[in-house]
C-alpha cells in the first residue's frame, strides 16, 4: 500500500493534522514547522503531540516528513542571513524530538553569486554546526530545479554536500518530482535511467522520500512551478510509473500540488486507483 500524504497546515495543530490526513485517505503527511515565509514557530504542547502519535499508531502511518520555511539559505552572501538559517535549522531539530523518528526536509539554499562550490561548503559547514549524534530526525536535501543560483540542481550537487557532513547517518534526499524534471532528468521516458544515476551518484539508501507533482513546464526549464497531478507536462501515466515503481513504493510520499483538502483527497485516490490497477 502506498505510503501518501499532502502538505498540511499546522495551523491548528498536530492532532488536526493526523485528523485531516484520516479524512483524506493519507497515511503521511507534510506541514511547515514554522511560518514559511517567516522566523516564528509555535510553542510545542505535549499533548497535542501524544494525540497525533496515538493518530498514527492506529493508522499505521508512514513516517512524516516537516519542511523548513523557504525563507532559510544556509549559503547566502550575507552572513546574517546565514546565521539566521542556522539557528532556525538547529531549533527545528530540536522541536523534531518531539517527533522521534521522523524527516525534516530543506532546500538546501541559493549561493547567489558566489559560485556552486562556495555554496555546497556552507551548507556542509552548516550542518557539521548543528547535527548531534543522538538526534532522532534524518534531515533531507531535496533535489531543487535549477533555478537563479539553487544548489541542488544535480545529484552531483547533492553528492558533494553529502560527502562533507560528518554525521553521515543524519542526512538523506527527498526526491521533488517537479523538480527533477524542470532540472532536465527525464522521468517521462526514462525513470528507470534517472534512478539508475541517482544510485549510481548518490545512492537508493540515501533516498527517504518523494515530494509527488507535476509541472507547469516543460522538463529541463529549471522553473519550478507545480501543477495538479495529471494537469501539467509531466502527466498521470509517468507520476502512476514513479508511485508505483518497486524501488520506491515503500518511501513517504508528499503531494505539493495546488490544492485544498477535498482536491488532495482526490489526487490520493487517483494514484492509490494507479496502484490497483
Amino acid at each position: 500500500m502506498l505510503t501518501i500524504g499532502c502538505h498540511l497546515s499546522a495551523a491548528k495543530g498536530f492532532a488536526q493534522m493526523g485528523r485531516d490526513a484520516v479524512s483524506i485517505g493519507a497515511n503521511t503527511f507534510q506541514y511547515f514547522t514554522r511560518n514559511p515565509r517567516g522566523s516564528k514557530a509555535r510553542a510545542i504542547d505535549e499533548a497535542d503531540v501524544a494525540a497525533l502519535l496515538k493518530i498514527m499508531e492506529e493508522n499505521h502511518f508512514g513516517k512524516l516528513v516537516a519542511h523548513a520555511p523557504y525563507t532559510l539559505n544556509a549559503c547566502s552572501a550575507d552572513p546574517h542571513l546565514r546565521e539566521f538559517a542556522r539557528e532556525t535549522l538547529r531549533d527545528d531539530l530540536h522541536r523534531m524530538e518531539y517527533l522521534p523518528g521522523n524527516y525534516y526536509n530543506f532546500h538546501p539554499g541559493s549561493h547567489v553569486g558566489q559560485g556552486a562550490e562556495t555554496g555546497i561548503q556552507e551548507i556542509a559547514e552548516a550542518l557539521n554546526e548543528i547535527l548531534w549524534p543522538e538526534q532522532q530526525t534524518t534531515v533531507l536535501l531535496e533535489t531543487m530545479a535549477g533555478k537563479g543560483s539553487e544548489v541542488g540542481r544535480s545529484f552531483s550537487e547533492l553528492r558533494e554536500i553529502l560527502d562533507r557532513v560528518e554525521l553521515q547517518d543524519k542526512m538523506g534526499v527527498c526526491l521533488d518530482t517537479c523538480h527533477v524534471s524542470d532540472g532536465g532528468y527525464d522521468i517521462i521516458h526514462n525513470l528507470d535511467g534517472v534512478l539508475e544515476e541517482f544510485d549510481r551518484i548518490i545512492g537508493m539508501d540515501r533516498l527517504k522520500a518523494l515530494h509527488i507533482n507535476d509541472s507547469m513546464n516543460p522538463p529541463g526549464s529549471h522553473k519550478d512551478r507545480h501543477a495538479r497531478i495529471g494537469e501539467g507536462e509531466i502527466g498521470l501515466e509517468a507520476i502512476a510509473r514513479v508511485v508505483c515503481h518497486p524501488q520506491l513504493k515503500g518511501l513517504p510520499m508528499e503531494l505539493e500540488t495546488p490544492n485544498d483538502l477535498a482536491g488532495y483527497a482526490r489526487e490520493i485516490a487517483l494514484l492509490r486507483a494507479q496502484e490497483n490497477g
